[in-house]
């Protein structure tokens, strides 16, 4: 089993920038793919991010490329998600995943079998 636990969120302005962390217990994190995925109030969740176990690989989606970098820290257990140039439409609750089998490269809807609780992210305008 693999506990995460997400921080990091708050309110900020848009243009402003914000780093989650996520930090995992419970397993040997190397193996595991690490992902970001986020869920507005009344929407479906929606990836953001994701980085392979030893970190060369990365992947964004569409809405986020550019703006947001998703690394990993091995040594300490810990992925996170750097959000620049914020926008309102960033607003969120933003939930920390991992995997063992799934592909960085092809986590765009894919089901992670681990899930932190979420850290709320709220960008006003």
């Amino acid at each position: 089993q693999v506990q995460l636990v997400e921080s990091g969120g708050g309110l900020v302005q848009a243009g402003d920038s914000l780093r989650l962390s996520c930090a995992a217990s419970g397993g040997t994190f190397s193996r595991y793919t690490m992902a970001w995925f986020r869920q507005a109030p009344g929407k479906d969740r929606d990836s953001v991010a994701a980085i392979s176990g030893s970190g060369r690989t990365t992947a964004y989606a569409d809405s986020v490329k550019g703006r947001f970098t998703i690394s990993r820290d091995n040594a300490k257990n810990t992925v996170y998600l750097q959000m620049n140039s914020l926008r309102p439409e960033d607003t969120a609750v933003y939930y920390c995943a991992a995997d063992l089998w799934i592909d960085a490269s092809r986590f765009k809807g894919a089901k992670f079998d681990y899930w932190g609780q979420g850290t709320q992210v709220t960008v006003s305008s």
